[in-house]
Order: structure tokens, then sequence, then C-alpha cells
């Protein structure tokens, strides 16, 4: 699962986030928005299911996309009681995505490592970076 804020649901910004986060020649799933209409074009299969047409309500059309949101929304308005300011929700989006792939994982002994390893290779974070001003 990747997520990523996005200006607006044009199908330019919508292409170029699924540009960055899938790989050419991948299927991607969306709903019946047209803003998905360029992803052909861009060498991707797009599997699109219409909510309005299908008779069935979102939860049962789009079970995976459905279990996201609702956890998502759930994450931010009862871990962090909405208190989630919009120039850092680039980074509640990032750690939702982190803990959402890795719920799973058979390998959570390595999670320390892995935290570690980035650590090391990762550029220092100032605070005002970090609080949403420019390094």
């Amino acid at each position: 699962m990747r997520l990523r804020r996005v200006p607006d649901a044009s199908g330019s910004s919508l292409v170029a986030f699924v540009q960055e986060a899938v790989k050419s020649g991948s299927e991607v799933r969306t709903d019946g928005w047209a803003g998905y209409n360029g992803l052909v074009r861009h060498g991707y299969l797009r599997n699109q299911t219409v909510l309005s047409s299908s008779g069935d309500p979102a939860h049962v059309s789009m079970p995976a996309v459905h279990r996201v949101s609702s956890l998502l929304k759930r994450w931010l308005l009862g871990t962090h009681q909405g208190a989630v300011r919009p120039d850092q929700l680039d980074r509640y989006l990032d750690e939702f995505t982190f803990r959402f792939n890795r719920r799973s994982s058979r390998s959570r002994g390595l999670l320390f490592y892995r935290l570690l390893e980035q650590a090391v290779i990762a550029s220092p974070a100032p605070y005002r970076f970090i609080v949403g001003g420019k390094p």
C-alpha cells in the first residue's frame, strides 16, 4: 500500500503519483474516476470498478481500499485525536503506510535492525524541517 497527499484529483496529479509508486506495466485497480484514464497511456493495466453501477457498497466492491481508508481515519482520529496539522500530514501518512505494510511481517525481529540501518543512511533532519519549515 502506498499513500501520499496529492494537490487535487486531476488526472495529472493522480497519474504522477501512480508513476512514482507503481512499476510501469502493473495492474492498477481504480474506481470509475476519469482522472485515472491516462494510466493506460503510461503503460499501466487499469482494472476499473465503477462503484455507482456495481450494485454493491464500497466495502464490498473494493474491500482493501475501504479497509485502508477506515483504518487511516480511525488511527488519525483515535491515536492522534484529530490533532494532525496539514504541514505534517505527509509524515503521518508515511508512518501509517510503514505500520500497515508491516502488520503481518514474519520478520518483525528485524524491524529494529532495519530502523537502525535506515537511520545510518538517511540524512539528518533539523527540527525546523520536521515541524514543516525549510532546513
